[in-house]
């Protein structure tokens, strides 16, 4: 982990004008930087920079955050992963705390693995366009295949000499050392000497979602049946294949803002379609999708469109690790690539624009596709038809989230229909098969573990109308507590004390009933106890993001004070220092009148009961104290309209 020192240092470097700048153009308004979103389309600027609080927020898709967060949403990092950019950006030395041995010489080990690869990159790549063999063999073989120059460059493409050791004699002048160059793939051992593994093929370097090389693939050139077309790296300590999508790195921003990722099979097709301007899209490798490929996916969208080959083996491969990415949630299309054409090859040959609109008109829902394969192959056998109806059974029990159930229902309604069976027993044949699946789940579960996770209808709670906007008023008046909290508890309150005391007196669990708020207030009570005195900066960057997020959208204010008021207008502005004590008075005394003209309500409703003439007296008292209540705190704040 990184160590606290670090994170402080690169908490008090940073510059979020700096940071959100290099992604987004900004424009200073007032105090505050304006820019459009880069989260969501929009033609009118909403997108708000703070320098002085240093957060971000969107006020037309509501996102925010700090400098770290922004990194995050936007590069998709983990938390360590945006330190360690904005470590990189800022030159500042990453400290690791305490690891063991096992754990620093696997560190070590990928970080050599990472130079190293770098190296071969850079070699390679200047080996096609700046050698004699790299152009008139490498660069001249991709130009035929309609690749520029600029495409090239920016997939860091290159090219291995046919000579045995033209690389390996680089890398060991460079001083790296033999056991990490076979670990890394780049070379073999053949009688003893080290000899280039990809001699005369294109490279293509694989880079992970930072931007890193972290392996190789390798096509041949020349004609050599025993030869593979392909040489990939081995699994090693930063190249696991299972995990990794080619293009992702290229494509994640654009699949993100566009909410569709194009999957395809191999290299060349992702580069062919970023040269046409289709740049939302990545590959497979040619293999079946794992979990973890998946999930990559889901990072940036729920829409995965897959365009394979038109032929046996491209739908074959289609078809595998459908059911997986329903179970993950994605929304699968698929489209087929006709005339025995490539995306490579089919997007070259009729231009992007017909490319696109193909896409668009020819996608295929996954799971009827299926369906439709498996009919066409069972035809008028009642085993294989028998053997399709299982399978979809099996496909459509894999939608297990709550908010897909109306999904499932409608796709059990389509391949029922399509399957000329009955609806009711297709859904019982469904239901059967998840129960199947439960058992199977219950089965590895520690019966002695009571610590089960609610399922997703244990949690959902109905909620009227009227409930719901009560809620609502009552968490404006508490957001707005907690904002005054953070704001001013450094400042001066009455009789010599901090506002802090007193605000963290009144705002018990009784006051605050929205969790996340009140835990915001139990972080703030821990840091005061601990002799800390808080500020929003504290929240802004602690390490969970989500208090973070809360403190962000309580402080985050689209508007702000013209200056023509003072220099136009000649108009006097109440400066913060000026205003603070009102300020708190005025929100304690709503939040206050909220919760009191909640229980009048509350009481008034049972006074409709039928109840014992003790009890009813009990009511009307309780009703006489609270309206009371409610008089003193309007005397004493006075007038206040209850919002």
């Amino acid at each position: 982990m990184i160590s606290p020192a670090t994170i402080q240092q690169i908490q008090n470097r940073i510059d979020i004008i700096d940071v959100v700048g290099s992604f987004v153009k900004l424009k200073k308004r007032g105090t505050n930087y304006l820019g459009l979103c880069p989260f969501h389309n929009e033609k009118t600027p909403s997108f708000t920079v703070s320098p002085n609080k240093e957060i971000y927020k969107c006020f037309g898709c509501g996102k925010s955050g700090n400098t770290i967060s922004f990194v995050m949403e936007h590069e998709k990092y983990s938390y360590v992963e945006a330190l360690r950019w904005l470590a990189n950006r800022y030159n500042i030395e990453v400290e690791e705390t305490a690891q063991s041995a096992e754990v620093r010489e696997q560190q070590q080990l990928a970080d050599s693995l990472y130079i190293l690869n770098q190296f071969a990159q850079k070699y390679f790549t200047h080996t096609l366009f700046d050698s004699e063999e790299g152009q008139t063999v490498g660069l001249s073989y991709l130009e035929e295949r309609g690749f520029s120059k600029a495409i090239l460059e920016k997939f860091q493409v290159g090219y291995c000499k046919e000579t045995r050791q033209a690389f390996v004699t680089e890398a060991l002048a460079k001083q790296y050392n033999r056991e990490l160059l076979l670990k890394s793939g780049l070379v073999s051992l053949r009688n003893e000497d080290l000899v280039d593994n990809y001699r005369g093929r294109i490279i293509f370097p694989v880079h992970n979602t930072t931007g890193k090389v972290i392996g190789f693939g390798a096509r041949i050139i020349r004609k050599n049946d025993k030869a593979p077309k392909y040489i990939n790296t081995p699994e090693n300590e930063i190249y696991v294949k299972s995990r990794i999508l080619y293009g992702m790195y290229f494509a994640r921003q654009v699949i993100d803002k566009q909410d569709e990722c194009l999957l395809v099979e191999g290299y060349t097709d992702v580069i062919s379609l970023h040269q046409a301007g289709i740049e939302n899209v990545v590959a497979s490798g040619g293999t079946s999708l794992t979990t973890e490929q998946i999930r990559l996916v889901r990072k940036y969208t729920n829409n995965l469109t897959i365009i394979y080959d038109g032929d046996s083996a491209g739908i074959k491969a289609a078809l595998r690790g459908l059911d997986m990415a329903l179970e993950e949630g994605l929304h699968v299309k698929l489209v087929l690539i006709p005339d025995k054409e490539d995306p490579d090859s089919y997007v070259n040959k009729v231009g992007a624009d017909t490319f696109r609109n193909f896409v668009a008109e020819n996608k295929k829902d996954f799971v009827l596709f299926q369906l439709e394969v498996a009919l066409k192959d069972a035809g008028n056998d009642s085993q294989k038809k028998a053997a399709a109806v299982n399978q979809i059974a099996e496909t459509l029990a894999r939608i297990n989230k709550a908010e897909d159930f109306t999904r499932q229902q409608d796709y059990i309604r389509q391949c029922a229909s399509l399957l000329k069976i009955e609806e009711e027993g297709l859904n019982n044949l469904v239901n059967k098969f998840i129960r199947e699946r439960v058992s199977k789940l219950e089965a590895k579960w520690n019966p002695a573990d009571d610590n089960l996770p609610a399922t997703d209808q244990e949690q959902a709670v109905p909620t009227t109308d009227e409930s719901l906007q009560l809620l609502l008023k009552d968490e404006l008046q508490e957001r707005a507590a907690v904002r005054v909290l953070i704001e001013y508890g450094a400042m001066d309150w009455e009789d010599g004390r901090k506002v802090a005391p007193y605000m963290l007196e009144e705002l018990d669990e009784e006051m605050v009933s929205n969790p996340d708020l009140f835990r915001v207030i139990q972080v703030y009570r821990n840091w005061v106890q601990a002799g800390i005195e808080p500020n929003a900066k504290n929240f802004f960057y602690h390490e969970d993001q989500t208090l973070s997020a809360i403190v962000v959208s309580l402080l985050a204010f689209p508007y702000e004070i013209s200056t023509k008021w003072k220099d136009k207008f000649r108009m006097a502005v109440a400066a913060r220092e000026e205003v603070y004590l009102q300020d708190i008075k005025n929100t304690i005394a709503y939040l206050k009148l909220r919760k009191i003209k909640k229980m009048i309500e509350e009481n008034q409703a049972d006074l409709l009961k039928e109840h014992t003439a003790d009890e009813q007296v009990t009511l009307l008292q309780t009703h006489q104290a609270l309206k009371q209540m409610e008089r003193d705190l309007l005397k004493e704040y006075g007038t206040v309209i209850v919002r």
